[in-house]
């Protein structure tokens, strides 16, 4: 039985599915399975079964789970503490959901960074939402930036408000758009299919089908696609303000719109915080990390940019 056995076991158990648990990972899906295939034989029980609405824990499974997630934490702490021992820089993993992925995350951290000198090594990787509470709580990432999670159950996190803002509906200033938004073709980022994101909820309360949304790898595309009137998009008031004052955008009213919308700051309780954590949430507080929220565009040297978008989090 090994950690790798372990993470996996864990999250097809909290994610529900192979797929979800291997994006999550960084890994395939066949890796995945043969590791729960190891896991399995060892212990001599499914662990898991495949029902149509996703993965099923046996008894032995149900009792292996909270086991398994205190493994999978005591061996993100022992690598945490053999960094500290041989003067290596703390790792720092923040996840962010795709409102926040491709504008905020990447100067948030540089400025951190900046802050701190070289004693943390910090990345950002996204997340559907669904997925921020299993990564934190499992130390796959130690801090998530999105929407607040500390009524996740079976999870023991701490969410703290950080920093508001409003969501808009923009569209191009030369098409009108009449009747009701739920006929709108929607153009939208990859929050435009994370049911639990904040663009999900304003979708819900707009009566907005499926089948009216097109997904685009990011805000840009989306929002350029709307600017050359190929439907409405969804934006951040203050990231989209470019955009608005260009004139290649305006604001389209609907009636749930703006909407006012909070992100949160989730981390582990206090006495399971790692220092960098803590040393973050703490800098998500000061008025330098306000003004790069409100204000991202002033861009990073080279060797710190990092792709905005991304397809897992961390292996």
């Amino acid at each position: 039985m090994t950690l790798g056995q372990l993470n996996a076991f864990v999250l097809v158990a909290r994610l529900g599915s192979v797929t979800d648990a291997a994006k999550a990972l960084g890994v395939s899906e066949p890796a995945v399975s043969q590791a729960l295939a190891a896991l399995r034989q060892h212990h001599g029980d499914k662990l898991l079964i495949k029902r149509s609405g996703g993965m099923t824990l046996t008894a032995g499974g149900s009792r292996l789970l909270p086991i398994a997630s205190q493994m999978v934490a005591l061996g993100a702490e022992a690598d945490a503490a053999v960094r500290q021992a041989n003067g290596v820089a703390a790792r720092l993993q923040l996840a962010v959901t795709s409102e926040i992925a491709e504008f905020v995350a990447n100067p948030l951290l540089e400025a951190f960074t900046r802050r701190s000198g070289n004693q943390i090594d910090a990345s950002a990787g996204l997340a559907r939402t669904s997925e921020l509470p299993v990564l934190v709580a499992n130390r796959l990432a130690d801090v998530a930036l999105g929407p607040s999670l500390s009524g996740d159950p079976g999870q023991d996190l701490d969410s703290v408000p950080i920093f508001r803002a409003s969501l808009v509906v923009v569209g191009s200033p030369h098409c009108r758009h009449q009747g009701s938004p739920a006929h709108w073709p929607w153009l939208l980022d990859p929050a435009g299919a994370d049911a639990g994101s904040d663009t999900g909820r304003l979708l819900r309360r707009l009566g907005v089908p499926d089948d009216a949304i097109q997904v685009f790898p990011n805000q840009t595309a989306a929002w350029s696609a709307a600017a050359s009137g190929g439907g409405v998009s969804v934006a951040l008031e203050h990231l989209v303000a470019p955009q608005l004052r260009r004139h290649e955008l305006t604001v389209v009213p609907t009636r749930h719109t703006p909407m006012s919308v909070c992100w949160f700051v989730t981390t582990l309780p206090t006495d399971r915080r790692t220092g960098a954590a803590n040393s973050l949430r703490h800098f998500l507080s000061t008025p330098a990390a306000m003004h790069v929220m409100r204000a991202p565009g002033s861009g990073v040297p080279p060797s710190r940019f990092r792709p905005p978008v991304y397809v897992t989090i961390w292996s």
